[in-house]
């Protein structure tokens, strides 16, 4: 089975680097021969590595859809049976609709959140434009659409598509973990934010919350500055916050296992790859609903909170008033949830099963959802 998967393949898509990369060595593993096709940009190369042993040939793009007819001659050229795109509303998204068109390969989309109400409300205005210009002819033209949860296909629904969705989450490596240690003496627990640093995240609410915030703790915000927002933010905090910049590889490995707790006020997700890593590391998780992942509620592994600065602060308050051992089981019943629903494996699987339906039509998987 030969797939073109397009993706971003460095660290500027965020969650999708870590997500699409697993996924895709998974699938190799199953016989699916992904080949990844990626934009190039200032970290293509220095983040080359980390996609071996999996083929990745990068084009050129330019401006802010990252428009390339490049891309279009490497499809032509590819032989794929199969297009898998991650990430809607860029030029790459309008390519493999052209593709499909041309040379009948079936596509399969993954909005990764992207069709959250929250989301495409974000830039509305570009997002009507570049939907009538092809956006929406390409997902109701899509084979199969990809949802990473039960909130992400309501989504899609109302957006009005009604195409076969196949929801399938993400998933995680698992990290070999001891015992959760407390806090050493005299050093204050930490609390951290790990993704982009942008408006959806809630770091406004996080820090106005944080301001209010009594307890001995210190915060932690681990990412990249998009869209030059970290610096209207930094003048929020105070001592007991740190802006530490991204984090990757090794250096991120050390600071899940360092920190205490983990934070993600977002007003808008697909499934975040940061709450899977932060529960693989055995961490509390304070999370919002719009995260999509109601299993950790369900199963006692984070505390609910809204995007708003008084529902963070009440958030914060429950996490600061949890002994160590209540704080470290926590964090292991999330690990637990990882081991038992978000691995890999269970997640290409299901991934794989949905490719075959797409090449042949039988066979529908049972993560697979069809309108009457």
């Amino acid at each position: 089975m030969k797939i073109v998967v397009l993706t971003t393949a460095s660290r500027k898509a965020g969650g999708l680097f870590y997500s699409v990369r697993w996924l895709s060595k998974e699938l190799a593993g199953q016989g699916c021969g992904p080949t990844i096709y990626s934009p190039a940009d200032e970290f293509s190369q220095e983040d080359l590595g980390v996609w071996n042993p999996l083929p990745v040939r990068f084009y050129s793009a330019f401006g802010p859809m990252e428009t390339s007819l490049e891309l279009r001659r490497m499809l032509r050229e590819s032989g794929a049976e199969l297009i898998h795109l991650h990430g809607i509303w860029m030029d790459s998204q309008w390519a493999a609709m052209q593709h499909q068109q041309k040379s009948g390969a079936p596509v399969v989309v993954s909005p990764r959140g992207m069709l959250d109400p929250w989301a495409v409300g974000n830039s509305a205005w570009k997002k009507r434009l570049v939907e009538k210009l092809f956006a929406r002819r390409a997902l109701e033209q899509a084979t199969c659409i990809h949802a990473l949860c039960r909130s992400e296909v309501e989504s899609i629904r109302a957006y009005g598509l009604k195409n076969p969705v196949a929801v399938i989450p993400n998933a995680v490596e698992l990290p070999e973990i001891g015992r959760q240690k407390t806090a050493a003496s005299g050093r204050k627990k930490q609390l951290l934010f790990l993704g982009r640093i942008h408006p959806k995240k809630g770091l406004a609410e996080l820090l106005r919350a944080w301001g209010k915030f009594s307890g001995d703790w210190k915060l932690l915000i681990a990412g990249w500055d998009d869209g030059g927002h970290e610096a209207g933010l930094r003048e929020m905090g105070g001592d007991s916050v740190e802006f530490i910049g991204s984090k990757y590889g090794e250096e991120k490995e050390r600071l899940l296992r360092e920190v205490d707790a983990f934070v993600l006020p977002s007003f808008s997700e697909g499934l975040p790859m940061s709450v899977l890593e932060a529960w693989s590391y055995g961490l509390p998780v304070v999370m919002t609903d719009f995260c999509n992942i109601p299993e950790g509620f369900a199963a006692e592994a984070a505390i609910r909170i809204e995007p708003s600065a008084e529902s963070i602060f009440q958030g914060l308050e429950k996490l600061a008033a949890l002994p160590d051992a209540q704080r470290i089981a926590l964090g292991g019943r999330g690990r637990k949830l990882v081991e038992e629903k978000f691995t890999w494996l269970r997640v290409a699987e299901s991934m794989k099963r949905v490719y075959e339906w797409c090449l042949t039509g039988t066979n529908p998987p049972g993560c697979m959802e069809f309108l009457d």
